[in-house]
């Protein structure tokens, strides 16, 4: 389908790819992953021919039709919804103008009149005459609905024109899908549709993504980019993940004999085979894992962060009791009366359709923002750490990381500040950096590590893996699984609400609901479904 020959890319003396020899096949959807700055957007592009390697060339099967999903959000701001998405099949858009401006010229010739029937010709043979309505269905499944499709796209919001561009790069049936962090901005049950087209896509997908659940659900095979090089594997991340810590395990256990090794890795392909039969994606898939050679599966080289939450001292039986709390934005409620008592284990996901309540909810708890009206207190024993979604105003200084940390920790030692950089990769001249000039990722890691100086007992957590790399998001999701204290968050990440989560409680401008049961549990019972359209009725 597309093969990527001897490609290498150099910017200055730092080599991002070297010497890349891959191919991705027809009917197979791959999960490129790396580290940040591995390169992974950066490989998309040129696959895409957006940049050119410093050597080497990719090539695509004569005939077939790639689409990109783009990230410039303002290219197509003059030109209405549905248009944009029909701009996504370039071939049949050309005809469909070339048509129009034939049909509505004055002196239409006997010339003009076979020119037409030729490209009337083409467009049936591109299933033309459905465009419209197929783009209309694409966009509706995306959130973005009729009333919406003649709109120009300068009108629309950032989430919306996402959705919009989503659409375009889906419609009509591309040979091989470029998708860039597709799951960006969209809610869960925007993703949940988009895993089922993509499961439904008979032909090649090569995407990028942060979202592990959305991973395991769409991928056949995984391309890991690592030191330069890019390797495939098969089977979903879950399984790159678990395959590389068992070999990594076996690597440093130089003894370990040969045999043994083998064996243990055939039993491990033997569960995770039994497990994947019972997924999403087993029907039209489960039959990849049998053909895995133990020899393909390899350690990597990651670095994971050491993240760890230890308490002070371990709370009491009283943790936060919140009696009528209610916050308005621009007049409108965002929640209303919500009352909880959390108990003594807790790991709370709060969800709603509107991230603003979440937010608003998790500033008022953390001392930040007042409420409207109610009242909460936590218990004598509690201790919290916060960790905001925004961070920009925490970062406003020219301290170095050691100084920057220093500021929030009782204990001044620069070793032990060190320490807390360290677990968070941050060591040598790294932990010299100026905050000022951090990545979102970066900035994200040093938060961590404030919160891991409080040794809170409570957690509070605003899209906690929201500018993480998969590696980072993977040691929190394990260290809120191990944390023995309460935790109320909010993420996007299904994979880590899913794990983490004892408790799920969701946000309306009318109530709440609040359930003692697991994320996918709640998604699926039908009387939260029911209670939810019974409070989003009310006026």
């Amino acid at each position: 389908m597309i093969s990527v020959n001897n490609v290498s890319l150099q910017y200055g003396k730092r080599v991002l790819f070297d010497e890349v020899n891959i191919k991705f096949t027809e009917g197979n959807c791959y999960g490129v992953i790396g580290a940040n700055g591995a390169g992974k957007s950066t490989f998309l592009k040129i696959l895409a021919g957006d940049i050119d390697p410093t050597s080497g060339f990719v090539k695509l099967e004569e005939g077939k039709r790639m689409a990109v999903l783009r990230q410039n959000h303002f290219e197509f701001d003059e030109e209405t919804v549905l248009n944009t998405v029909l701009r996504g099949h370039s071939k049949l858009w050309e005809i469909m103008q070339e048509k129009d401006a034939l049909y509505m010229k004055e002196d239409f010739s006997e010339e003009d009149g076979i020119k037409a029937s030729e490209l009337e010709a083409e467009f049936a043979e591109m299933d033309g005459w459905n465009a419209e309505s197929d783009a209309a269905n694409l966009l509706s499944g995306l959130g973005i609905g009729e009333d919406m499709h003649q709109r120009l796209m300068k009108d629309l919001s950032g989430n919306e024109k996402v959705r919009v561009l989503l659409a375009q790069a889906l419609f009509g049936n591309p040979d091989l899908l470029i998708l860039d962090e597709p799951t960006n901005d969209l809610d869960i049950n925007t993703i949940s549709w988009l895993e089922d087209f993509l499961l439904d896509f008979k032909n090649t997908v090569i995407v990028v993504s942060h979202d592990r659940h959305f991973l395991d659900t769409v991928c056949t095979h995984i391309a890991d980019i690592d030191y330069g090089k890019i390797k495939i594997y098969t089977g979903n991340y879950t399984f790159w993940y678990e395959s590389s810590q068992l070999a990594l395990k076996q690597r440093q256990m130089a003894n370990k004999k040969a045999e043994d090794k083998k064996k243990e890795l055939q039993e491990f392909i033997a569960r995770f085979s039994a497990n994947a039969a019972k997924s999403k994606q087993a029907s039209s898939r489960k039959k990849l894992l049998e053909k895995i050679n133990v020899d393909d599966i390899q350690a990597s080289t990651r670095r994971y962060p050491a993240i760890i939450f230890d308490q002070e001292r371990e709370a009491g039986n009283q943790i936060l009791h919140a009696n009528n709390l209610s916050k308005k934005h621009e007049g409108e409620y965002l929640f209303k009366d919500f009352s909880i008592n959390v108990t003594k284990g807790d790991k709370i996901a709060f969800i709603s359709d509107n991230g603003m309540a979440t937010t608003a909810l998790f500033e008022i708890l953390a001392g930040e923002a007042e409420p409207d009206s109610g009242d909460f207190h936590f218990g004598q024993t509690i201790t919290t750490a916060y960790l905001p979604n925004e961070n920009d105003k925490y970062f406003q200084s020219d301290y170095s990381l050691i100084d920057w940390l220093r500021q929030f920790s009782e204990e001044k030692d620069e070793v032990y500040i060190r320490g807390f950089l360290g677990k968070m990769l941050f060591s040598g001249e790294e932990s010299m950096k100026q905050c000022n000039v951090l990545s979102g990722g970066e900035k994200v890691r040093c938060m961590i590590s404030r919160m891991m100086l409080r040794k809170a007992n409570l957690l509070i957590l605003d899209e906690p893996t929201n500018h993480l790399d998969l590696e980072s998001i993977t040691a929190f999701n394990n260290a809120l699984i191990k944390f023995p204290g309460t935790v109320l968050f909010t993420s996007h990440d299904h994979e880590f609400t899913q794990t983490v989560a004892n408790r799920v409680v969701e946000l309306t401008p009318n109530g709440c609901i609040d359930k003692a049961c697991t994320y996918d549990e709640f998604l699926s019972d039908p009387k939260v479904k029911a209670q939810k359209e019974e409070l989003m009725s009310v006026k």
